[in-house]
């Protein structure tokens, strides 16, 4: 059944996935803002608020190709129906959690939900739209996701403020109902004539990989015995993955999409800017509450720059660079971006918003601007069209593995630990004056790798 985008029931649709990526995007933003109060309640240090941030981004990132096949083989509508309920209870978990422990493993279980949303809702709408509709569709959902995604510090502010910052949480509860009620109601079933193969074991190795990998860094500075355990157990998953993939008939991650100079030097760069935004946002937050004293809902709006530039800047970046190429907005935006990241390297205790902060997030923005637009552009060119789909879920996929990284290996080359808490006000500068050299560094490989 094609649905027309104009019809009642094409609105619902667009609704239903808006609604099911929205509360996905936002949990990958709205948390951090919690993350100060959230340690002070439960008790718990550095490690633990990079395990709550990077546990959902694990299994996020490990399952989001895996999503999208269970989809095709099982019915898209079905599983991201499911994928909502799945994402809800989560959530209200993560809102009861009595300690770190059960938030962490709710957080991951709630990353496993997300990986079934976000794939899932670029899938309906291209199986619910005629091919006519489906650019307007899909950038109708890409710019009302942003939204969601914009309004994520702000809104975990205001509720951790009015209320605990357990709403942070219990706030997917409504908009996940509605999501399902309008999926059901307006969402056409459709499923892949062919079926698809459920990559389990790439999944399983890629998920244990980056957690032995991630388990390593984020507990390296107690150095512990199970450190170098974890570490060269998530070295051989990983290697592993990559074997097997290479050796699947239909594997999850299409290793031979790397083979392409344009496709790898456009994910290198993903790889750079979103460590890079990853890192400083998170680093960023606990600087602004634990060391200059602001508030969830300043810390909030203290960064609400950066998401209204890439909504008003993206739209003509797009343009722009449809006219002149990417490989100039790809090599300029990432340099930009991390001028911004280092002059935020001066925030520190008594330093104020409109001297010390906004310049460095103004351009921090401005650089996002210019190279998140034509950034997808760049990925889809450099992958044949038949694996149009897998190159852009691919790149979802390292986007999110990049904030999973630098969340989790920042501190410890900042030197931030949870044993010294006067270390995060001496290792945030060095933190961001690595995010701005990543960050660089992919502008760099924009310009060496990308045609014009």
């Amino acid at each position: 059944m094609t649905l027309r985008l104009r019809s009642t029931q094409g609105r619902g649709a667009l609704i239903a996935t808006v609604l099911g990526s929205g509360v996905a995007f936002l949990d990958a933003t709205v948390v951090n803002v919690a993350l100060p109060t959230l340690g002070r309640e439960l008790d718990t240090g550095m490690a633990g608020l990079q395990w709550t941030v990077d546990a959902y981004l694990l299994t996020l990132s490990a399952l989001l190709l895996l999503g999208g096949s269970l989809g095709d083989a099982y019915g898209r509508r079905k599983l991201f129906v499911w994928g909502l309920v799945w994402f809800a209870l989560a959530s209200a978990a993560c809102g009861l959690a009595p300690t770190i422990g059960v938030l962490i493993a709710a957080r991951a279980i709630q990353g496993a939900g997300a990986a079934l949303l976000v794939p899932g809702s670029l899938a309906v709408l291209r199986a619910s739209f005629s091919e006519e509709e489906q650019g307007q569709a899909i950038g109708a959902w890409a710019g009302l996701s942003g939204v969601t995604t914009a309004l994520g510090p702000l809104l975990g502010g205001w509720l951790i403020a009015a209320a605990s910052w357990r709403w942070v949480f219990f706030i997917n509860l409504p908009l996940a109902a509605a999501g399902i009620w309008a999926a059901v109601r307006c969402i056409p079933e459709s499923r892949s004539p062919r079926g698809a193969r459920i990559d389990v074991p790439g999944a399983a190795l890629a998920t244990l990989g980056l957690g032995g990998a991630v388990y390593a860094l984020i507990e390296a500075p107690a150095h512990g015995p199970a450190v170098p355990v974890a570490a060269a157990a998530g070295a051989i998953l990983l290697a592993a993955f990559l074997v097997a993939e290479r050796r699947s008939p239909r594997p999850m991650l299409p290793l031979a999409l790397f083979g392409s100079r344009q496709f790898s030097g456009s994910n290198a760069v993903t790889l750079g800017v979103y460590f890079a935004l990853g890192g400083a946002t998170f680093l960023l937050v606990l600087q602004l509450q634990d060391v200059l004293g602001y508030s969830p809902l300043a810390a909030g709006a203290a960064l609400t720059p950066i998401t209204v530039l890439l909504l008003v800047l993206s739209p003509p970046a797009g343009k722009l660079a449809a006219r002149i190429g990417y490989r100039t907005p790809m090599t300029v935006g990432p340099l930009i971006a991390g001028a911004g990241v280092a002059l935020l390297s001066g925030v520190r205790a008594g330093s104020g918003y409109a001297t010390a902060m906004l310049p460095g997030i103004v351009v921090l923005g401005l650089g996002l601007a210019a190279t998140v637009a034509p950034l997808t552009t760049a990925v889809l060119a450099g992958a044949e069209e038949r694996h149009a789909g897998v190159a852009a879920a691919v790149n979802t996929a390292i986007a999110r593995v990049a904030g999973l990284l630098a969340v989790a290996l920042l501190p410890l080359l900042a030197g931030i630990s949870a044993a010294d808490p006067q270390s995060l006000a001496g290792g945030f500068p060095r933190a961001m004056w690595i995010c701005a050299a990543i960050c660089t560094a992919g502008g760099i490989c924009a310009f060496l790798s990308l045609r014009r």
